[in-house]
């Protein structure tokens, strides 16, 4: 039998010992923690939601790797931090990969599919599947909570995704100063439920009022009781939007741009903010008012908050904030809308962590489903974070550390017909947190606390 030889790279001695190092260790992985992603998954049922919803236009009797198996394989992949398609070629042999994925063995020498199958899938699916994929998360979600929430706020924002090719629908914008598209999502705390990719030539708040709509009607039928609270920036202050919430019965916390008409009407509270920063120029100092405000093209006038703050350095940081929200202005700008900056900690995980922004290919649904595997892979390990990692201290780690410390994990792995083996490395640092996610995974979904 030919014995294939691999390389033997050269180190220097340590002391007077050399060091011998080759490739011949065997079926080893670097990604053991994946069997937590599939345990997630199991848990959630989330790919079998979103393989039930994409057609498969394939004849069943030809096809090698199921339809299923391609989307847990990428999923798990961005979760894992594989950003690329090229990434499957090397992972397509990893019997880790292969077990975690569930890919039918139907021979000793199976693999995964390779980068090709998986942009095959990526561009033949259709944009009425995109949109059924837009109700699993949505479905999920609501599937999240054993009991109705009294109250759900839905953050709202839109941020930039960079484009460097010739990908349909891709625009130049001003604002970000390049060639982009513009996605919008929307959170209710750690809870990803819109992840809609649109083209840059379009008003940060493009068809926000049609997904509040859509939003709604979904929480209102599964939660009839439920408060709906819309925060978003100002960039999504439209009178538009802001009358339909207060026909539907739907609260809202919207930044305000600043203009001379508003600074003019909180001059009271600035000159006092400044009046207070001349007695103590060590910290700063803040005034709250309020008042009645309606611009030119809104349909009537509405409450707007206006905070005055007075900074070191003499410098000015005024913030406005149109509400239909009841209660002291202070409060609902400190401990209300502020609250909103945790959504862009979300969002740079999509971005940073899970490569939602890596929407390369040239057709434009293609690249929205890209959007939406990243938001499933944020899916899972947001599972993870809330359900495995409760009370411990990773409870609020970013996706990134989550994954150094929990998935990235050397193992030795056997599969045999009876069972797969996986001897994971005795120098990892955390078996005991490990072991604790493993159980709180393999346990009915609502057995152990899920945290706030």
């Amino acid at each position: 039998m030919t014995q294939r030889s691999t390389p033997t790279p050269p180190f220097s001695r340590a002391g007077r010992r050399p060091i011998a190092a080759d490739f011949s260790g065997g079926t080893i992985t670097s990604d053991a923690g994946a069997l937590l992603l599939r345990e997630a998954d199991r848990q959630l049922g989330l790919i079998d939601a979103l393989n039930a919803v994409i057609p498969d236009p394939r004849t069943p009797q030809l096809i090698a790797h199921p339809q299923r198996a391609l989307l847990a394989q990428r999923v798990f992949a961005i979760a894992a931090g594989y950003e690329d398609l090229n990434d499957h070629q090397h992972l397509r042999d990893d019997p880790l990969w292969q077990t975690a994925t569930d890919h039918p063995e139907v021979a000793a020498d199976a693999t995964l599919a390779s980068p090709p199958t998986l942009c095959r899938l990526e561009n033949r699916v259709t944009r009425a599947a995109v949109r059924d994929l837009a109700e699993v998360f949505v479905a999920q979600f609501i599937a999240a909570h054993p009991e109705p929430p009294a109250e759900v706020v839905l953050d709202f924002d839109a941020t930039d995704d960079p484009v460097h090719g010739r990908q349909e629908r891709r625009f130049f914008h001003g604002y970000y100063d390049g060639y982009c598209f513009l996605p919008l999502y929307v959170f209710c705390g750690d809870h990803l439920l819109v992840a809609y990719l649109r083209p840059a030539d379009r008003d940060a708040a493009h068809h926000s009022r049609a997904i509040l709509t859509w939003l709604v009607g979904r929480l209102r039928t599964a939660w009839p009781g439920v408060r709906i609270v819309l925060r978003a920036d100002s960039g999504f202050c439209r009178w538009r939007l802001m009358r339909w919430c207060d026909r539907h019965d739907v609260g809202y916390l919207l930044g305000l741009a600043r203009n001379p008409v508003l600074e003019r009407a909180a001059s009271p509270w600035a000159a006092q903010a400044a009046a207070a920063y001349q007695a103590d120029p060590t910290r700063p100092h803040r005034a709250f008012g309020e008042f009645a405000y309606a611009a030119q093209t809104w349909d009537r006038p509405r409450r707007v908050i206006a905070k005055a703050e007075h900074l070191p350095g003499d410098k000015t940081n005024p913030r406005y904030l149109v509400t239909n929200l009841p209660g002291d202005g202070r409060a609902l700008y400190e401990d209300r809308y502020c609250a909103r900056g945790e959504m862009e900690n979300r969002i740079k995980e999509q971005q940073l962590h899970l490569f939602a922004d890596r929407t390369s290919c040239h057709a434009f649904v293609a690249n929205q489903f890209r959007v939406l595997l990243a938001a499933a892979a944020y899916v899972l390990v947001s599972h993870i974070r809330r359900v495995g990692l409760v009370g411990t201290d990773l409870a609020r780690a970013e996706v990134g550390t989550i994954r150094l410390k929990l998935f990235k994990i050397g193992a030795w792995v056997a599969r045999t017909v009876r069972r797969v083996v996986v001897r994971m490395s005795s120098a990892y640092p955390w078996p005991d947190l490990f072991t604790q996610v493993a159980r709180r995974l393999t346990r009915p979904r609502f057995a152990v606390p899920s945290g706030p």
